[in-house]
């Protein structure tokens, strides 16, 4: 009987790859995400900004479990794996929200009027007026095959909990 942990090599361990790959993908999903808004110039809405913050918890806790793994804490790793797992769960939620009012199967939020901008030095107004560009929640500024972004990110979301919840079941068995 193979175990799925061993004290030599845990990276060895199923649980240890399967959570390095959810790592990885939540890396690759943030660094794009801020791509598109640093170099492609799309500037996300507040509901937008809020679906990252999965992503900047997740991804420490991801490399916590790792670590846990790696110093035979398995039942610690896949504690910090569920966690990831629900965090991931509730941004589903959120992009599945945003997609819809994207949609106008239901309104978005009030406060989603535009991503706070830098104001002139020189103290003028009108000026900063004139060159805000307001970023609005209901209105999806790219597609990919008829997703939004916020229709990804729940592709993503989901995926990336699935990818933590089989991390922690195997670091549970281990």
């Amino acid at each position: 009987m193979t175990m799925l942990l061993t004290a030599k090599n845990p990276e060895q361990s199923t649980a240890y790859r399967t959570g390095a790959l959810v790592l990885f993908a939540a890396v690759v999903v943030i660094i794009t995400a801020l791509a598109f808004e640093h170099l492609g110039g799309y500037l996300p809405c507040p509901l937008c900004l809020q679906q990252r913050y999965a992503y900047y918890a997740g991804i420490p806790a991801l490399f916590l479990a790792l670590v846990l793994l790696s110093a035979g804490y398995a039942r610690g790793a896949a504690a910090a794996l569920l966690l990831v797992a629900a965090a991931f769960l509730v941004n589903a939620g959120l992009g599945i929200y945003h997609a819809g009012a994207e949609w106008a199967f239901w309104p978005g939020p009030d406060t989603c009027a535009g991503a706070p901008q830098p104001l002139s030095k020189g103290g003028n107004l009108l000026k900063d007026l004139e060159s805000t560009r307001v970023v609005r929640c209901d209105k999806a500024p790219w597609q990919f095959l008829g997703l939004s972004f916020a229709g990804w990110n729940v592709v993503a979301s989901g995926l990336l909990m699935i990818g933590s919840l089989s991390a922690a079941a195997k670091a549970w068995r281990s």
